[in-house]
């Protein structure tokens, strides 16, 4: 009977430990992750306005090498903060504010919240994140994770909620790659915290 919960034991760990793996390759290469999926771009002044939003589907994300820093020998040795994006053939190039990428099917909480409460002026006895959670329970009720992302300047700019949540870091510099319930989201230069959902109750 050991024998047999031992065995159980192992398929049970190797395959947690193939799925972590295969969603790690699924992020490696930022390039690849979101080619036929529908995905949104957003980029973000200092106090998270946003600045544009691009829709579209297969979306590439990449580095621009050319502004690598390289040795003698041809080698990178500093990744380039630049990236470059194509959207359904259609470049665009991007550096320094921060900018996210989500695929369709993520709903941004902090986007719907924001339409019906004045960010700027809700009560400062009780924290922002709590209030949010708290009135969109709609939403949020049944998560195990909340994702609250910032500017660079620390002002809330996107807020996701999912089950099962996973981080990995890019070839990009300065950026993640985060899976929320199996879908993709891509974060660049942006400072984020992922919470366990019943912290922030009442």
């Amino acid at each position: 009977m050991r024998k047999i919960k031992l065995v159980i034991l192992g398929i049970v760990s190797m395959a947690l430990l193939s799925g972590c793996n295969l969603a790690q390759k699924e992020f490696g290469e930022v390039e690849n992750t979101f080619k036929g999926r529908e995905a949104v771009i957003q980029t973000y002044d200092e106090e998270s306005n946003i600045i544009d939003q691009v829709r579209g589907k297969s979306i590439s994300v990449t580095s621009e090498d050319k502004f690598a820093t390289k040795d003698t020998e041809g080698n990178i040795t500093q990744e380039s903060s630049v990236i470059s994006l194509t959207v359904g053939g259609k470049s665009m190039v991007h550096v320094g504010s921060s900018l996210i990428v989500y695929e369709k099917g993520l709903v941004d909480i902090f986007n719907e919240y924001s339409k019906t409460v004045d960010v700027k002026n809700t009560d400062r006895s009780i924290p922002f994140l709590n209030r949010m959670i708290n009135d969109m329970k709609n939403i949020t009720t049944g998560k195990s994770k909340i994702v609250l992302i910032r500017s660079q300047s620390g002002k809330p700019l996107a807020t996701f909620a999912g089950e099962n949540v996973s981080y990995f870091a890019t070839e990009i510099d300065k950026s993640t790659g985060i899976i929320i319930d199996g879908k993709h989201l891509f974060v660049y230069r942006c400072d984020y915290t992922i919470y366990d959902a019943e912290l922030l109750g009442n």
